[in-house]
């Protein structure tokens, strides 16, 4: 790698930014470019080999449909829900034109490497498919909420018994120019060990 792609590929991670999901607007990444996404968000670390990983795609009427299946939900829990909280559910995953939701496939017959390390693995996609799309022009969010938790969700998605949301990608064109905000100083966190 020469010094020049070594700034590149650096000054591209340092530009990293998170655009909220409510500034994210179409036209958002077609088969083709969602799949060339897929394709370095996979690119992780992977102890053992085991993919602990898949994804979900939800995109046009399905999120809306989603969102009056979080509108159901809410109410199944708390009948006395405030109308802006059934306004927030019912778009949750309206905004950008495509969410793609990062499961973690954790397999609990498999001893040989920790579920902390397979899960870690999963967000380790969440975190790579943010910068692949906004290495491709697009806005990301990663966000998660109660309907990442919520067993009843998570069997409308389709998820199985040893499944896990790690994370909804929102991703589409940026309405707005990401800010960019304060950053912690990398030299305040860093502590040598020495040997007692």
């Amino acid at each position: 790698m020469s010094a020049n792609t070594e700034h590149d590929a650096l000054a591209a991670l340092d530009a990293r930014r998170s655009v909220p999901a409510r500034q994210l607007d179409p036209p958002g990444p077609d088969d083709a470019q969602l799949l060339r996404m897929l394709r370095s968000a996979v690119r992780v670390p992977d102890h053992g080999k085991r993919v602990p990983f898949r994804f979900v795609r939800i995109e046009g009427d399905a999120r809306d449909a989603l969102g009056e299946r979080l509108v159901a939900r809410t109410l199944a829990r708390d009948p006395e829900a405030a109308p802006a909280a059934l306004d927030k559910d019912r778009k949750r995953f309206s905004h950008a034109p495509l969410v793609i939701v990062v499961v973690a496939v954790l397999d609990a017959d498999d001893t040989a490497i920790p579920e902390v390390e397979r899960l870690l693995t999963a967000g380790c996609v969440c975190f790579a498919l943010l910068q692949a799309a906004q290495a491709m022009g697009f806005g990301a969010s990663w966000l998660t909420g109660w309907p990442a938790f919520d067993e009843a969700v998570l069997d409308v998605l389709g998820l199985g018994a040893q499944e896990r949301i790690a994370g909804f990608i929102h991703i589409g064109t940026p309405r707005i120019e990401a800010p960019e905000r304060e950053r912690p100083d990398p030299a305040s966190l860093l502590t040598d060990w020495r040997a007692p």
